[in-house]
């Protein structure tokens, strides 16, 4: 299989380069680390044991790519309208995009300018950290759920691209409802991110040992998870449980969002807490903790 990795931060080198240490055709469209990588390789550093990609394919152009069978958007959110004219090149006739991005609203922006039937939508949880413009450290976890995007269940096309994923030593599910994945990863992300940035650049452990930053947390999750039981998308109200001793393991762990933030970066704030808040609204469920927050985050 062709792939194009679109957006190599942490997670494009992560996936990519396990998917081409497993022998797929991966191509990395790079800017900040095309250098490096054709002088170093590309590097992934993790408690499971180092890859290094000595002569990744990597390119500056989609136009040098061409035509590919998946494309994998790992971009963030904010460089979303880049799509536009980074995806048209990729694009044969049965072309898959499988969006990698925090928050809602992803999958729409995709079927709204490539047509419905080619999106796929994924969920990672993961612990990475990109060193180098070329080099990634994986702390921990990897974890993917993939779905289709809207009512198509669990087709032959997701059954391949979670098998490859899986081939390459990535732990992937399939799931027949993206929409519930989407939300069940925001009752980590919505607190944890969010927090990280909102009480002052605190990693998840400083996070969870503040009594008060931790029944914020909690507070945050149980919210998230009666907004999702209202659209329908059913949880647990116990997945809060399992989110906070998954957490417990990550130790010193920066949240994406906070490394934006530290890096000067724009931060995702519409798909990680805007969205979530307005279908909250619409579903009239009150949400205080995820609107302050939400407001407090806006003036960052």
């Amino acid at each position: 299989m062709k792939i194009a990795i679109l957006g190599s931060g942490s997670i494009g080198l992560y996936y990519g380069a396990k998917l081409a240490g497993a022998g797929e055709d991966v191509h990395f469209l790079m800017r900040s680390g095309y250098d490096q990588a054709l002088r170093e390789g590309i590097r992934v550093r993790s408690p499971e044991g180092d890859l290094h990609l000595a002569s990744p394919q990597v390119a500056n152009d989609v136009h040098d790519i061409g035509p590919v069978d998946l494309v994998l958007i790992a971009l963030k959110v904010t460089d979303n309208p880049m799509l536009t004219e980074l995806v048209p090149p990729l694009l044969n006739q049965e072309t898959a995009l499988l969006t990698l991005q925090n928050g809602l609203g992803n999958e729409e922006f995709l079927a709204e300018h490539f047509g419905a039937t080619r999106v796929l939508g994924g969920l990672c949880f993961v612990c990475l950290t990109r060193d180098t413009p070329a080099s990634v450290e994986h702390f921990g976890h990897g974890t993917l759920s993939i779905g289709e995007f809207g009512e198509r269940g669990i087709s032959p096309r997701l059954r391949d691209i979670t098998g490859r994923f899986s081939h390459a030593g990535v732990e992937t599910h399939p799931v027949d409802a993206l929409i519930q994945e989407r939300w069940r990863k925001l009752v980590w992300n919505i607190p944890f991110n969010g927090l990280s940035v909102a009480a002052g650049q605190k990693s998840v452990d400083e996070i969870l040992a503040s009594q008060e930053l931790f029944n914020h947390s909690v507070a945050l999750m149980h919210e998230v998870i009666t907004i999702a039981n209202a659209l329908g998308h059913e949880i647990p109200l116990d997945f809060a449980d399992k989110q906070i001793a998954r957490t417990r393991s990550m130790g010193a762990y920066k949240p994406s969002t906070l490394v934006d933030h530290l890096a000067g970066r724009p931060l995702e704030i519409e798909t990680l807490w805007g969205e979530p808040l307005r279908q909250a609204k619409a579903a009239g469920v009150e949400s205080p903790h995820l609107e302050a927050l939400y407001e407090r985050l806006v003036v960052i």
